[in-house]
């Protein structure tokens, strides 16, 4: 009798574990799919309004929306090469723009948190072949920041240093200038150590040509027709030349913005209000150390839009929610009104901060 019991009870503990375990982890799932419906609304009807803009706009490049590791809205839609109709991959690589400075912006800061560079040393201290009396004046936060006045190497400064903001792809060339002074490296090093260290496979110093996925880059003609463009890296690699694609944009927000590339302290300095610009596509924007951000949007918006001929980009952060949105594009249409060539970018983007 009492061999027959365990036996039953046993049977009955080995049916009855698995529906309770089942039953746990339906729960549980459920829990997750409301938290998640409850944090952002209604995602069909985000992804629904992002798929609209991206369709009415005939978009060509990849769309990419995350919240930590969770993919919330994936799309590539278009060509790689127009011509040969080549298909996009989620792997391709861009030319991401002026994207670009805030990654020099962090290489400076950990030279600074390291403490081999002072964000008041004069450029002065790090390049003496530079002739020109503003090299004892001008900061390394002024080149940080747009606020420096140099225009040309060989001529006098624009405006007295710190007194107004001019946007200048200059300001970083020299930035990566001093970093080869105080490391003894190419700047091309610098850059491809700092992202094999950090696991940004599909990210380049323009020079190092490893890369095998970068796409054709296009822009409207006069007559509204694309044409192919070959002049996309003649920006300074500092500014505007690095290349990734969209799975490491997202990773380096996730990076950034979690304190693992620069402490929360400096983080807090690349996004403080340090000058302010009247932007052809934003209006109004502040500027940090290689961040944009609207007025009081520190903790809703922040990262930067990137230009070079044919590649029209965008790489954002939403502290509030978590997001992480990456935009890349390799058509420029529109190009005699930037708000009409960001327009998916913009638009995607004032969606976002509605959820």
């Amino acid at each position: 009798m009492y061999e027959r019991l365990i036996n039953t009870n046993s049977l009955i503990s080995r049916l009855i574990s698995p529906i309770f375990a089942f039953v746990l982890f339906s729960l549980l799932i459920n829990s997750c799919q409301t938290s998640v419906s409850k944090k952002y609304k209604n995602i069909p009807d985000l992804t629904s309004r992002i798929d609209s803009i991206i369709t009415k706009n005939h978009f060509n490049g990849v769309v990419l929306l995350t919240n930590k590791k969770n993919t919330l809205y994936s799309k590539v839609a278009g060509y790689s090469d127009i011509e040969k109709k080549t298909p996009l991959t989620l792997n391709n690589q861009f030319v991401i723009g002026s994207i670009s400075k805030q990654i020099t912006a962090v290489l400076v800061l950990i030279e600074y948190e390291n403490g081999r560079i002072n964000l008041d040393d004069t450029v002065a201290k790090y390049l003496n072949n530079l002739n020109q009396s503003w090299a004892k004046k001008v900061t390394i936060h002024q080149l940080l920041t747009h606020t420096h006045g140099i225009i040309d190497l060989e001529k006098p400064l624009e405006f007295d240093p710190g007194s107004k903001f001019q946007y200048s792809q200059l300001g970083y060339e020299l930035l990566a200038q001093i970093l080869q002074q105080i490391t003894g490296h190419t700047f091309e090093k610098i850059a491809t150590d700092f992202f094999q260290k950090h696991g940004l496979k599909n990210t380049f110093h323009p020079n190092n040509k490893k890369y095998k996925l970068l796409v054709k880059a296009y822009e409207e003609d006069e007559n509204g027709n694309l044409v192919y463009t070959a002049n996309s890296f003649d920006n300074y690699p500092a500014a505007g030349g690095f290349i990734s694609n969209a799975k490491d944009l997202l990773k380096w927000n996730e990076k950034l913005y979690s304190g693992q590339l620069v402490n929360t302290k400096t983080l807090k300095l690349m996004s403080t209000k340090f000058a302010t610009r009247i932007h052809p596509i934003f209006e109004t924007i502040n500027y940090g150390y290689g961040l944009l951000f609207k007025e009081g949007e520190q903790n809703i918006q922040i990262g930067a839009l990137g230009y070079a001929p044919g590649f029209v980009s965008a790489c954002y952060h939403y502290p509030q929610n978590d997001l992480n949105l990456v935009i890349l594009e390799n058509t420029a249409n529109n190009l005699d009104d930037f708000k009409l060539t960001f327009k998916v970018h913009t638009e995607i983007m004032d969606l976002i901060k509605q959820y």
